[in-house]
């Protein structure tokens, strides 16, 4: 099969654009695509999933061992003609400066994947074969094969950059986007993913392929990324299970909908049965729900529907209070806290689970990985457990942790975090489960010993 990393000299450099273009070109001539994401993010495989209509897979050498990362590769892209893993800011960048982890170079070698780099081309000529020839001399275990320039000048300017890059660096440029050929990507703000689900972008999607059509390559493009199938031993979705049968229910909507796909597969291997229900429609958590999982997404754009939905506000306390092994991140987090305050100083009343609230700023108040340690009395992660996950916030919590959930430690310090209360566990953090299955098993185990 074709499967190649999408990754740039930097961010903001046009990969999600080059990415759901080619996608788009491809699945024209008839091809499956499958879509992957370096690292965390949320937001760049829902385009990839609205485009392809598979489920867009995240990959991060942080958060998950190498094997788990091929077998996710492996397994998803299962019948798929061309595996496209778009990278994340620059291609060596990731969770350290002196290495690799975490970054698309480091997915490109765990998973054997050629590397087509982006490059801005814009004001340079020669010079951006210079840039070019710096990635390809950083790490020799990085297979460049291939340059797309972006924001180009004109046609000339591309055969100038062409000409500089073939000739110093011995890869072809397959292809380039002039300055102003497409519109730029609609603003990556949260509200923005059901605009995207609702097929609101589609005509979009459409002319990014247009216009990648009439200056890349696509031909030649699939030439120089023949990959190597992945071999895989064992994985952690092939489980044998007795546990048949538990029932989770996932609160899954507009508001609510930062999800790995990965954690589903997990408790579905697991032996879990995903109820989905939304809390924006008001609908109860399900009866025969046996455990509740409230992830991440962006309540506060649709607060006000929230705050007025009183029958799944009630159905979550009763679910809350009755025991239900309940798993509340970010998002979901913010939802069980008293309140909501948004931007602009209003308040909106949430389920009241959680003593204190939660304000909206317009400055980030958290970004990175965090590796998670348990703590006496969490079903999911007890003391002595460990995991991975990330955090990325724009809202503070205004409340005491009485009884934190975990410890969180990040690149510059380690602190007690999250809200503990009968089996709810609940903050900030995005746990990935492929980063310790044992939390899938703890969740379940509970769930069945509070129903026998």
């Amino acid at each position: 099969m074709n499967r190649f990393v999408l990754a740039g000299t930097g961010s903001g450099v046009g990969k999600t654009t080059y990415t759901i273009g080619i996608m788009r070109a491809l699945m024209k001539r008839g091809l499956t695509v499958q879509g992957f994401k370096c690292g965390p993010d949320y937001i760049d495989p829902t385009f990839h999933t609205a485009v392809t209509k598979r489920p867009s897979r995240n990959i991060d050498s942080f958060m998950m061992s190498n094997e788990i990362v091929r077998s996710i590769v492996a397994r998803a892209s299962h019948k798929a003609d061309v595996a496209i893993i778009e990278g994340v800011m620059g291609l060596y960048d990731g969770k350290s400066p002196l290495s690799n982890e975490g970054s698309a170079a480091h997915i490109s070698e765990i998973t054997e994947s050629p590397v087509i780099l982006i490059v801005n081309g814009a004001s340079m000529a020669r010079s951006v074969a210079a840039v070019v020839k710096g990635f390809q001399m950083l790490d020799d275990n990085c297979n460049i094969v291939g340059v797309l320039c972006n924001q180009l000048g004109s046609k000339s300017h591309f055969e100038i950059v062409k000409t500089a890059i073939e000739k110093e660096c011995g890869i072809p440029v397959i292809g380039y986007l002039q300055k102003g050929a497409v519109a730029p990507m609609p603003s990556r703000h949260l509200g923005l993913i059901p605009a995207v689900e609702r097929g609101d972008l589609d005509s979009y999607f459409e002319r990014l392929a247009e216009a990648i059509e009439e200056t890349v390559d696509i031909e030649l493009l699939l030439k120089i990324t023949d990959a190597n199938s992945i071999d895989m031993s064992t994985s952690i979705f092939d489980v044998q299970q007795e546990r048949k049968g538990v029932h989770i229910a996932v609160a899954k909507d507009s508001a609510f909908n930062f999800y790995y796909e990965e954690n589903f597969e997990l408790l579905r291997a697991y032996g879990a049965i995903l109820h989905f229900f939304s809390p924006l429609k008001n609908e109860e958590v399900p009866k025969i729900a046996q455990g509740l999982y409230i992830g991440g997404g962006f309540p506060e754009e649709f607060a006000a529907s929230l705050a007025e939905n009183e029958v799944s506000k009630q159905s979550i306390r009763s679910a809350i209070e009755s025991g239900l092994p309940t798993l509340a991140e970010c998002g979901g987090f913010m939802y069980l806290t008293e309140e909501i305050i948004d931007r602009s100083g209003k308040t909106y009343p949430m389920v009241g689970m959680i003593r204190g609230r939660v304000r909206m700023q317009e400055k980030l108040a958290a970004l990175g990985y965090r590796e998670i340690s348990g703590v006496d009395g969490n079903f999911l992660i007890g003391k002595g457990d460990r995991a991975k996950g990330h955090e990325f916030h724009y809202s503070q919590f205004e409340g005491e942790y009485r009884s934190p959930a975990y410890v969180n430690k990040s690149r510059f310090r380690t602190q007690h975090e999250g809200y503990l209360h009968k089996n709810l566990v609940a903050g900030y953090t995005h746990f990935h489960f492929a980063s310790n299955p044992e939390l899938v098993e703890n969740w379940l185990n509970t769930a069945l010993s509070i129903v026998e």
